[in-house]
């Protein structure tokens, strides 16, 4: 049994999903988001996440993990806090000993659908097809960090690692 975690590093919200490896098929653990309210203070926002994503790793028992890595669109400055809530997420990762990928969105939408120009509505549903559910994992930054997961196991060694 090998268990990924999967996530989807933001400040506001950080997607996570955990998946198994089962006998050449992927088995939904669980999914969700940790939510930090814009009145905590920066600091406290980033030890939320990271107690957070400490506790998934104590009650869950994931061995590796996949993580989006930053997306630049339009504005860089917006950019800075998702970094600082990476970061965390790396070290809760590290000091727990994972293996662990980081892959940018297109080759995480590439390892989903095919192609790294999916729409999102195709890779959300791919991830529901992949692992059996009967609904698109909901909200969506725990359908892509369920994916980020799925990325990892179809990926490893690929891509360079943290």
């Amino acid at each position: 049994m090998n268990r990924i975690l999967g996530l989807d590093p933001g400040l506001a919200e950080t997607g996570y999903g955990i998946i198994e490896e089962r006998g050449g098929r992927y088995i939904h653990v669980c999914h969700g988001v940790i939510s930090t309210p814009a009145s905590m203070d920066l600091g406290e926002r980033l030890v939320s996440i990271y107690q957070h994503i400490h506790s998934l790793i104590r009650t869950y028992h994931p061995k590796e993990a996949g993580v989006e890595t930053l997306y630049f669109a339009r504005n860089a400055t917006s950019a800075i806090p998702v970094a600082e809530a990476r970061g965390v997420a790396l070290l809760a990762l590290a000091q727990a000993g994972l293996t662990t990928g980081s892959y940018p969105p297109q080759a995480i939408k590439q390892a989903i659908v095919g192609h790294g120009k999916a729409e999102k509505h195709q890779v959300q549903e791919l991830v529901r097809i992949l692992l059996g559910l009967d609904t698109i994992p909901k909200p969506d930054h725990a359908a892509d960090a369920l994916a980020a997961a799925i990325c990892h196991a179809n990926t490893r060694g690929g891509v360079s690692r943290v």
